[in-house]
């Protein structure tokens, strides 16, 4: 029997890990482990076309399954081009172990060709990263990796040179049990005791919702009615917490919409729950605030808080709730549900009037078609950009569907790489890439991937032929638009060219027919849809300053914002409003 290679070794801890696929593209110094993947009938390589892409797709299948994922990359600019995706893993806690293969090992510190110091190059962007520099320190060294990017939630790197990986592994290596789910965090008698007197004290609570509460939602809806709270959310919140919420004021930040700015503002204690929302220009700072949150380097980095607490959102809601006083008074939480019916009735129209004389095509108007026509268990990845917005203001979340997205990172190109991780984990489920023109071109090469694994994915392109946020972003600080404009073909008949279903949009009456169409075929789709470059928005408190950008800049420009069938939950939480 075959003494088994280093390479074979690192195959076989990730498979034990529980790992089913490793993206990456080949190369010279990879070659040895991308053979042992091939021999390994536990474990499958996905060819991309740039690794950017591979960092991206491993991330979306760890944030989908909250298990490990892997990518790989070759010696120097290989595994340079991973570093956007892990970046953007790393921020979303995405469990993530990256092979960052290198030049052969005596030759490093040497200026070889392709040389870098990947262990030091990705040490921003990880929780772990290190160099293999002898077959017997392999085995401890991934299984570390593997432990940080479960445990702590992010990427691990592990720097392999090819001639290590083709090496003989060491007879009778040890075997360490390996962690590959995380624990349940529950705060201190101490911490729970305090914030229940905060509760207590407080005649409004407002509840502010994050990607954290993914899990507790149950638990977040009981704290809710006990306490008579309006629940508002950041992007990352939205699909964990705005579904079967009655307590539902909306979203706020540069996106957002509804009450929920002013929910946080005009309550005596702010809870702060498992979000670390980056803009504190939009958070309060007047009135008393605890945050609850599992990593404790979250807890206060962006607004001065009166408690903080460190644990899981669920652990800590089933703590407190039977601890808190139930409170009757309901007069707090009807005006928040009646200012944010108001204010999702005054721009609802943006998207309803008229839409099949708006040519070109309202994007409002796709987004809200796509919202009523995809599955009920659909996975949406989102560009980044004007596509941010669409998604927080037209997807209706219901406890099933999953929106993936750089939301923290904030890269463009996202949605297709994040789309292709996604639809391996499953090729039976539905998989939407909402891409914006700017962000589906900058790594349009792996749309060839979808048609070479022959994945479902249907890619809705928004094409407006511009970087739209990119042009918000100078409108309001009252600068003309330069540099924004893309000069795009017909992306329908590049998509057909390459062996996939495509199809071109540029009136309304033809969008749902064509997601339809795209929806029906068994294999990868593209809806090209031709929309209007001018229909930005705004959130729903802007300063001074932004205004006379947009007066300066934008002269008589409309600035519609949609919020989709939210109204209609919004409505129907107002039914639940006691009439004096």
């Amino acid at each position: 029997m075959a003494k088994q290679t280093v390479a074979e070794q690192f195959v076989d801890i990730l498979v034990r890990a529980g790992v089913q696929r490793l993206y990456g593209v080949v190369g010279d110094s990879l070659n040895p482990v991308v053979d042992a993947v091939r021999r390994h009938r536990g474990i499958e390589w996905i060819q991309v076309r740039h690794e950017e892409t591979a960092a991206f797709a491993a991330g979306a299948e760890a944030q989908l399954t909250g298990t490990l994922a892997a990518c790989a990359g070759s010696c120097g600019p290989g595994n340079l081009h991973l570093i956007n995706g892990l970046y953007d893993a790393h921020r979303s806690m995405a469990p993530v172990l990256a092979l960052a293969s290198h030049i052969p090992s005596s030759e490093i510190g040497t200026g070889f060709f392709q040389e870098t110091h990947p262990d030091r190059l990705f040490q921003e962007c990880s929780h772990y990263s290190e160099l293999v520099s002898s077959p017997r320190q392999m085995p401890r060294v991934l299984q570390t990796g593997i432990q940080h990017a479960v445990g702590q939630g992010g990427v691990s790197v592990i720097a392999l040179p090819g001639d290590i990986a083709a090496a003989p592994a060491p007879e009778r290596t040890a075997e360490h049990a390996l962690v590959t789910s995380r624990p349940s965090v529950r705060p201190g008698d101490a911490e729970i005791a305090a914030l229940a007197r905060m509760v207590d004290e407080a005649d409004k609570v407002t509840l502010f919702c994050g990607s954290g509460t993914a899990g507790a939602h149950d638990e977040v809806m009981a704290f809710a009615e006990r306490v008579k709270s309006p629940v508002g959310h950041a992007l990352r919140g939205k699909e964990w917490i705005q579904y079967d919420n009655p307590y539902d004021v909306g979203m706020s930040g540069l996106l957002g919409y509804g009450a929920a700015y002013e929910a946080t503002h005009e309550c005596d204690l702010l809870l702060l729950l498992g979000t670390d929302f980056p803009y504190n220009a939009f958070l309060p700072h007047d009135v008393r605030i605890a945050q609850v949150d599992v990593r404790p380097e979250h807890l206060g980095r962006r607004v001065k808080l009166d408690l903080a607490v460190w644990g899981d959102v669920r652990e800590t809601l089933r703590c407190l709730t039977p601890q808190v006083r139930p409170k009757t008074d309901r007069k707090f939480l009807d005006r928040m549900l009646k200012k944010h019916a108001d204010a999702l009735e005054g721009v609802v129209k943006a998207y309803t009037r008229k839409v099949e004389k708006h040519t070109p095509v309202h994007p409002e108007y796709v987004a809200s078609v796509l919202d009523e026509e995809a599955d009920d268990d659909a996975v949406f990845t989102v560009d980044t950009g004007m596509n941010n917005v669409w998604a927080a203001r037209y997807l209706t979340p219901n406890g099933r569907r999953r929106v993936i997205g750089s939301f923290t990172h904030g890269s463009m190109a996202n949605a297709l790489p994040q789309a292709i991780g996604a639809q391996l984990l499953d090729r039976r489920r539905q998989v939407v890439s909402m891409s914006g023109d700017g962000g589906f071109t900058m790594l349009m090469g792996d749309f060839l991937t979808l048609v070479q694994y022959d994945l479902p994915v249907k890619v809705v392109l928004f094409n407006n032929s511009s970087l739209g946020m990119v042009e918000l972003e100078m409108l309001v600080s009252g600068l003309p638009s330069h540099g924004t404009a893309n000069h795009n073909p017909d992306f329908a008949a590049i998509a057909r060219a390459a062996g996939a279903f495509g199809v071109r949009v540029e009136k309304p009456k033809q969008v749902r027919s064509a997601l339809r169409d795209a929806f029906r075929h068994k294999g990868p789709a593209l809806v090209d849809i031709v929309t209007n470059p001018n229909a930005l928005s705004i959130p729903p408190k802007i300063t001074a300053e932004m205004v006379g950008g947009f007066a300066v800049s934008a002269g008589k420009i409309v600035l519609d914002g949609g919020v989709g069938r939210m109204l209609q939950m919004a409505r129907s939480n107002l039914r639940n409003v006691p009439r004096p």
